[in-house]
């Protein structure tokens, strides 16, 4: 089986054990990513700066009751009994702890009374490997707390943890809500990224498609059209995620935070016309695959049919001669052969004559 499908497998293993179970029921769907789960702590404010890694779940209660912005972030979602630990503490609903652990949850938001949920696709392009890795996110921000959850470790957020390290623009000033709003701007950021360098190699595979197509190349085109609908089953349900969070009228999301959500909402539009556009130029790479494939088909079945029809001619002739009748004039005749050979010879290049006289080669 392909490793694709292998993975694709691996990514919905849980379904068949959920099956039945009533809503709200935390059933890990995915692929386990990392061994430990670890929770990891940033709690800053204007005044200073204090992080903490490896902590307990009963540590990022206290942390999320003190003042400023704490950012909690999860890596390993595999480990339900944490995750549940987590949902008492901060008193997360069931079904949001459901979404949570399934890794194959479609991008969106859900507002409740003390917190806001949001999902999305976070995306990088691999330069090792050749592919592009998606991972499922989980946002949750409340008054003064966010708590981000990841499949494993690494991410694209370390540009925001270094503007809050350094107290880089307004990030240290503002509350929570814009703290959810700049990890989200992040992972929107590394689309362009990914889709450049998809891009990259769609440019190459067009050039190298009308010049010498290779019978490798239409499994490629494939493959890149599976990542561009990765990319679009990501990006359209984002855009009505963040439209949602700029109307929403819950008191967690301030108006200055606002005004960065409308321009997060254009990137999200560049990057869908972006993907339409790669989606469009696929398709026309893949028509032009099978027409350059046709093309020299084509060219090969010409060059083939003359030579054919040049030695039909010189076939007949020689299959005539070749019958075994006593008597045939010629075939006493001292010249007899040569004049054979001069016909059969005048013939040939009289078809090639009036076929570089037709251009047919």
């Amino acid at each position: 089986m392909p490793a694709s499908k292998r993975s694709e497998r691996r990514k919905h293993a849980g379904y068949a054990t959920k099956a039945g179970m009533s809503p709200g029921t935390m059933v890990f769907i995915g692929e386990q990513q990392v061994d430990k789960a670890r929770i990891d702590i940033i709690r800053y404010d204007d005044a200073g700066l204090k992080e903490m890694s490896d902590v307990s779940p009963e540590q990022c209660r206290d942390c999320s009751a003190a003042s400023g912005v704490t950012w909690i972030n999860v890596n390993g979602i595999h480990n339900v009994a944490l995750i549940e630990s987590l949902g008492k503490h901060f008193d997360l609903h069931p079904l949001t702890l459901e979404d949570i652990v399934n890794t194959t949850q479609r991008p969106k938001v859900e507002e409740f009374p003390d917190y806001v949920y949001a999902v999305l696709k976070m995306m990088a392009f691999d330069d090792a490997a050749n592919r592009l890795e998606i991972e499922h996110v989980s946002l949750i921000f409340g008054e003064n707390y966010v708590i981000s959850f990841q499949e494993h470790e690494g991410d694209v957020f370390d540009s925001v943890r270094e503007r809050i390290r350094n107290s880089k623009g307004r990030i240290r000033s503002l509350k929570a809500d814009f703290l959810a709003y700049a990890l989200m701007d992040a992972a929107v950021d590394h689309y362009f990224l990914a889709l450049e360098r998809i891009g990259d190699r769609i440019e190459n595979m067009d050039d190298r498609i009308l010049v010498h197509p290779r019978p490798g190349d239409i499994q490629e085109v494939h493959k890149l059209k599976r990542e561009i609908l990765s990319f679009r089953k990501a990006v359209w349900p984002l855009r009505e995620e963040v439209g949602a969070l700029e109307k929403s009228e819950t008191v967690l999301i301030r108006p200055e935070t606002r005004v960065f959500l409308r321009d997060l909402y254009d990137h999200i539009i560049q990057v869908i016309d972006m993907v339409e556009t790669f989606r469009d130029i696929l398709g026309g790479i893949h028509d032009t695959y099978l027409s350059s494939v046709s093309n020299r088909m084509n060219e090969i079945m010409k060059v083939l049919t003359i030579i054919s029809t040049i030695f039909i001619p010189m076939t007949f002739i020689a299959g005539v001669y070749g019958m075994n009748f006593t008597y045939m004039p010629e075939l006493k005749w001292p010249f007899g052969y040569y004049l054979i050979w001069g016909v059969m010879i005048t013939v040939a290049l009289s078809l090639v004559s009036f076929f570089k006289r037709r251009k047919w080669f």
